[in-house]
């Protein structure tokens, strides 16, 4: 399929552009973030928003304004607490990119949010959407954002059946959301196309019938839409098993951090044994991977499935009791304290439900 052969004329490309920014007029959602032109709060709300609802992402924008209201503030923090802060959003690369890029932001740039697309995309963890939508959010360039919300809404509008994650595709999808722009005003064209997507154009059952585009979609007249947009299927997900062992003396537990080379850098946990197997492990085997001998196994939990965008994690929680902590290889930490430290949500998620003892 060669691009622009569908038979939308390129001509109609500002007529749509118009009804989807009449449409944002009465439709859009009242979000903290487009009451601002302040490029560290939009950038702030465009990472908490990756990959995370609007609805479940709106507290931690207005915690993260309220705890770190300036870019020096974020750089500054020690990263457990931003971490900490950041606990039940999971991808918690995005935490530490955010303080990362606001390190850089006080080193390179002064302490001052860059101003222009090419210096933002510099910046750790923003890619071409990202520094997109603060471009013209903050600063009306001339960039088009191209979402998921976007990528649905134009594959439907040209009728493109091709699969989305190709890369030919992207580029295809990205040519007619710069075709599409409204360079008058580029961000509130940007935000009533990603708003569309997201209240209008939805992945299921979209509301085509009052459709204000309806006239002008390709995929509509073809009687596709339900197929479109396509996805090639994705690999098959790693299985993993998780064993944390919850080792306890009546007032501390043992706590490890997560190294950076795996899933939950910089997180802690209950100290592991990961297996190749479902099988429960053994009293010896917690006792050798904590270092104290004279351990005994409670009680085993079996946690449910935790699913994350490449592998499946399949854990057991095992409470475990010893005399003292004296040769124990890992941090003691006060039961009390235990809820300070940045956990990963499965672990948290235990613990809302659990006693440790």
């Amino acid at each position: 399929m060669e691009l622009f052969s569908q038979s939308i004329l390129m001509s109609e490309t500002h007529i749509i552009s118009r009804i989807l920014a009449r449409w944002y007029e009465t439709n859009k959602r009242d979000l903290p973030w487009r009451h601002t032109k302040n490029p560290y709060f939009i950038w702030l709300s465009e990472i908490i928003l990756q990959q995370t609802r609007v609805e479940q992402g709106m507290p931690y924008y207005q915690k993260f304004v309220a705890t770190y209201p300036t870019v020096r503030s974020l750089a500054t923090a020690p990263e457990d607490d931003v971490l900490k802060l950041w606990q039940g959003l999971g991808y918690y690369s995005r935490a530490r990119n955010l303080q990362f890029a606001a390190k850089q932001i006080m080193s390179e740039h002064g302490g001052q949010f860059p101003t222009n697309y090419a210096q933002i995309i510099g910046l750790k963890g923003i890619g071409i959407y990202t520094a997109s939508a603060i471009s013209s959010f903050a600063f009306g360039s001339k960039n088009a954002v191209v979402d998921g919300n976007v990528i649905r809404t134009l594959t439907r509008l040209f009728n493109i059946s091709d699969p989305v994650n190709k890369r030919s595709v992207q580029i295809q999808i990205q040519a007619l959301a710069d075709t599409l722009l409204d360079t008058s005003d580029p961000g509130r064209h940007n935000q009533a196309m990603m708003e569309f997507g997201a209240l209008h154009c939805a992945p299921r059952q979209p509301d085509c019938q009052n459709c204000p585009v309806q006239a002008h979609c390709a995929s509509f007249a073809a009687g596709t839409v339900d197929q479109i947009p396509l996805k090639e299927k994705a690999k098959a997900k790693r299985d993993r098993h998780f064993h944390f062992a919850i080792v306890s003396d009546g007032a501390s537990v043992c706590l490890e951090k997560r190294d950076s080379t795996d899933i939950w850098a910089g997180l802690h946990q209950f100290p592991l044994i990961e297996t190749a197997h479902s099988d429960e492990v053994s009293n010896h085997e917690i006792a050798a991977l904590i270092g104290i001998k004279d351990i005994q196994i409670l009680k085993v939990h079996a946690h449910k499935k935790h699913v994350l965008s490449h592998q499946n994690i399949h854990s057991r929680f095992y409470h475990c009791s010893v005399p003292d902590m004296d040769n124990s290889k890992f941090s003691a930490i006060k039961l009390s304290e235990v809820h300070r430290f940045a956990l990963p949500r499965l672990i948290d998620r235990y613990l809302e439900n659990q006693d440790i003892f």
